[in-house]
């Protein structure tokens, strides 16, 4: 087994040891609940339309969450330092705190399924959105989650490392809505860097290149700065 899966296997372990895992997962559940059953009930409409709409800000929180003692613990703890003598590269070491945290968002992603399922069950299900609503939320919350990876590998302090990820997070989210009021000719920029716009292509079920080249990129560049992060410790 490669080393970023076996620190990915050790870091599940660490958070369902702990109650931060069931914490997260219950309160993103009873949140994400209220708002969809709450919506059903108000407005009578089965669908996954406006779940999907909160999606992008509860992941500004979740990510944070998630992620903030990853790199942060183990550098104040002074566990990282065992952790990269032994025969595993700095990138395996971020990879696999990135592979455990989004087994957490995959998770609390399966609790929704319900929502899905109540859909179903109401009247018919669009497959198209359902099916690319998820894939983008597969997606929006690696984007997040390397973003808290990164964050967490910059600092010694947890609480930093969260309010750092909500900041990046929020920024890239913020460029959404505020696309319409900036000149003409920087809206395509700021639209193409709006965490959110991607998103909502995807969710209407249309699976556009760009929209995966920016969260592929978007997580790429993440974890890259937090693996040169772990290494400039070499050059101190």
């Amino acid at each position: 087994m490669s080393p970023a899966l076996v620190i990915s296997r050790r870091e599940l372990r660490t958070y369902f040891n702990s109650p931060v895992a069931y914490i997260v997962v219950t309160v993103f559940a009873m949140i994400t609940g209220y708002l969809f059953f709450t919506q059903l009930f108000m407005e009578q409409q089965a669908e996954l339309r406006g779940f999907f709409g909160v999606m992008p800000v509860l992941f500004m929180f979740l990510g944070p969450a998630l992620t903030m003692r990853l790199l942060a613990d183990e550098k104040s703890s002074g566990t990282l330092e065992l952790l990269i003598t032994m025969p595993v590269r700095d990138w395996e070491v971020v990879l696999g705190k990135f592979l455990a945290a989004m087994g957490l968002v995959c998770a609390a992603l399966g609790l929704t399924l319900v929502f899905a399922i109540t859909v179903r069950t109401l009247g018919p299900l669009d497959r198209g959105p359902a099916i690319g609503g998820y894939l983008g939320l597969l997606l929006m919350g690696g984007a997040y989650v390397a973003i808290g990876v990164m964050c967490s590998a910059f600092t010694r302090n947890s609480i930093v490392a969260f309010i750092a990820a909500f900041a990046i997070s929020f920024a890239l989210y913020l460029f959404g809505p505020i696309v319409q009021f900036v000149p003409q000719g920087l809206q395509p920029l700021i639209s193409f860097l709006s965490v959110s716009t991607h998103f909502e292509n995807i969710s209407r079920g249309v699976i556009d290149t760009r929209d995966l080249i920016y969260y592929g990129s978007l997580i790429g560049v993440s974890l890259l700065f937090a693996t040169v992060s772990l290494e400039s410790r070499r050059w101190r």
